[in-house]
């Protein structure tokens, strides 16, 4: 019998997506507990800093503290940042910025962090996909064995080290220096506070590229390679040998019956990648200067600027569960037969 369309499971998956985003409440509650008392575990605070300056004497110290209370137990602190952000979507306050947290961490940056985030998602998708069915349709071909070649390479390289290879091939071998164009940040320096325009988009799109390609090599190489088992393990599925027996194009075999069922793991590994991808973001943000959220995290860890760390700790972990979700509302929609009752 065919399943019935997916829109005939809409309330149930309403129901679902209700029930999931309540979960994610007490869990976000945990992350935010193990993430304050561990960082109660680094040596020293804000201040320990100022303590090593002969500049600031123990009273401007000890006021910096009870600003801040620092001076209060760790369960005191914890609760008053917990309420704040319940009752009045309050952060708390950077010690280094002298701004709230969220501002600190996410004003300016988070657009670009999403839009680097969801762009090297759908860059990866984009060339893997298609790679890995090829690769897989002409197994142990030649072909097949420079990119399963190319799929361990590109897992194998930490994204840092493709960082620097990347900015070196630009300087050296392109030598984009020589034709007026820089690398580093997402645009040049006379288009950071130009208003938008098709230039300033070309030279938006110059910088971008080789961020997409930084932080989706290991999610690409890694991709291929899944979507290649996965497809091979089809292939030989009874039903894919009824298909071609009934006549089917190559094309419909390949791509109609077999990648529909091959891609369903792949789509349940989607929320689990965004960690990767705020990773590979992370090394790219701090070698290739991005104005994102991650850079503006690893300053404020440096620094011991903790609401702005825990805020930080928290917004990772809303995106991770938000991105389980999302995989398993695609897989609902790729695969019908699944029941969320």
């Amino acid at each position: 019998m065919k399943p019935p369309p997916f829109f005939l499971y809409s309330k149930a998956m309403l129901g679902y997506i209700i029930r999931r985003v309540l979960y994610m409440v007490p869990v976000l509650i945990i992350i935010s507990i193990v993430s304050f008392f561990v960082l109660q575990l680094m040596p020293g605070n804000f201040t320990t800093a100022f303590k090593l300056n002969p500049r600031f004497s123990k009273e401007e110290i000890a006021r910096l503290e009870a600003r801040y209370g620092l001076d209060k137990p760790s369960y005191v602190r914890y609760w008053k940042w917990i309420t704040g952000i319940i009752t009045r979507g309050d952060f708390g306050y950077s010690m280094e910025t002298q701004q709230p947290a969220f501002d600190a961490l996410f004003k300016g940056r988070l657009g670009w962090t999403l839009l680097i985030s969801f762009g090297t998602l759908i860059f990866t998708w984009v060339i893997a996909i298609p790679i890995g069915v090829f690769s897989a349709v002409r197994q142990y071909s030649v072909a097949d064995y420079i990119l399963t070649f190319f799929g361990f390479v590109g897992v194998s390289i930490p994204n840092f080290f493709f960082a620097l290879v990347v900015l070196w091939f630009m300087v050296s071998v392109l030598r984009v220096g020589e034709r007026g164009l820089g690398i580093g940040g997402l645009f040049d320096v006379q288009y950071v506070n130009a208003p938008w325009s098709w230039a300033k988009f070309v030279n938006f799109m110059w910088h971008l590229l080789p961020v997409l390609i930084v932080v989706g090599l290991a999610g690409t190489a890694g991709l291929i390679r899944y979507m290649r088992g996965q497809l091979l393990d089809t292939l030989g599925q009874q039903y894919v040998l009824t298909a071609r027996a009934k006549g089917l194009r190559e094309r419909v075999v390949i791509w109609k019956h077999a990648v529909r069922n091959a891609i369903n793991p792949l789509i349940t590994m989607l929320g689990m990648s965004l960690p990767d991808l705020f990773a590979g973001a992370f090394f790219a943000a701090i070698i290739m200067g991005l104005p994102t959220v991650e850079r503006a995290f690893w300053n404020a860890l440096q620094r011991q600027d903790e609401y702005v760390v825990m805020s930080g700790l928290l917004f990772f972990a809303f995106l991770l569960q938000v991105g389980n979700l999302l995989g398993d509302i695609m897989l609902a929609w790729v695969d019908p037969r699944i029941r969320y009752d």
